[in-house]
């Protein structure tokens, strides 16, 4: 990975913890252990703050950080690692995010919108 993406990956990591210390905003183990529910309301088609294709995107992002076929190889001593440990920073920075949402969704009283209804 190189410096410049580095740096954006490490901004948007500090983005997402400052986020969870804001008043009122869900701390980071909430957004943790809130993940589980989100995936379920998602698949469920009751959160609509998650599509399919995030979801989706998260999956083969997981299935190739678990896979021993990669891009560039593992065996290469620093490049190998540095592409996985984006890709799982990227997985994490995504999902705290997500969850977040989520999780104000959920203290809202989980309003829905139908699309063609007017919104106030």
């Amino acid at each position: 990975m190189d410096r410049k993406r580095s740096a954006a990956a490490a901004g948007q990591a500090w983005h997402i913890y400052r986020e969870t210390l804001e008043p009122d905003a869900p701390g980071f183990w909430e957004r943790v252990r809130a993940v589980p529910r989100m995936l379920k309301a998602v698949l469920r088609g009751q959160y609509k703050g998650m599509s399919f294709g995030t979801l989706g995107l998260l999956a083969l992002g997981l299935v190739y950080i678990i896979s021993p076929v990669d891009a560039i190889p593992d065996v290469i001593p620093v490049v190998g690692i540095a592409d996985d440990t984006g890709l799982a920073l990227w997985l994490a920075s995504v999902l705290v995010k997500s969850a977040g949402d989520f999780v104000a969704w959920e203290r809202g009283g989980r309003p829905s919108v139908i699309v063609g209804e007017p919104v106030d």
